[in-house]
């Protein structure tokens, strides 16, 4: 009676190659970029996240700001975005520490997400609001055509900036750049206002 061969054996690890290692690198690589590439889900993004702007609704960022104005307790500016901005979701929130916030959320031609608040709680309920419990560290002031606004880090490393004007305090942050930031900052301030109901 004869015995059948067994599988080959297992080679000692000290039998392995520098040439067997990146060939199994090689393969593990291509298996990842292939299921990457059946779902979707996979990109190269250097310098953030992006939001595929086309899967968000847009909204009246005018009118809706016009519909909160009478049963908030203080005045909405409405920014004048450049071409290319647009306003994705605009809504009312109470926040745990006191006070209530009006967030607009808005998209930049290159797809980053940025976002408004305004407000009448106090920059510290606003910055925990946002940041979480965890520390967010200052990182000192910002000048935006002649409005200051104090900087701070939050949780996600995603800047956070914080001003009060006209006696509203604004929060601006989200994943875009300084410049996208300094834009959105800047129209904020300038904004036409929209009166409070009461």
């Amino acid at each position: 009676m004869s015995s059948q061969p067994g599988p080959p054996a297992k080679p000692p690890r000290s039998a392995l190659t520098m040439r067997d290692m990146i060939g199994a690198l090689v393969v593990l690589a291509l298996v990842v970029l292939a299921a990457g590439g059946l779902s979707h889900s996979c990109t190269f993004a250097p310098t953030g996240p992006t939001v595929d702007a086309s899967r968000l609704p847009t909204v009246d960022a005018s009118a809706e700001l016009a519909r909160l104005a009478p049963d908030s307790s203080f005045p909405l500016r409405v920014p004048a975005l450049p071409e290319g901005w647009r306003a994705n979701a605009v809504d009312r929130t109470s926040l745990p520490a006191g006070g209530r916030v009006v967030s607009t959320g808005f998209l930049t031609p290159d797809g980053r997400y940025l976002r408004l608040q305004q407000g009448d709680a106090s920059e510290e309920a606003m910055l925990r609001a946002e940041a979480g419990d965890g520390p967010a560290p200052a990182q000192g002031t910002v000048d935006v055509d002649g409005q200051r606004w104090v900087a701070y880090t939050g949780q996600r490393g995603e800047p956070i900036w914080i001003t009060d004007v006209g006696g509203v305090r604004m929060l601006v942050t989200g994943s875009g750049s300084e410049a996208d930031l300094r834009t959105l900052a800047g129209a904020a301030v300038r904004g036409e206002v929209v009166a409070p109901g009461r």
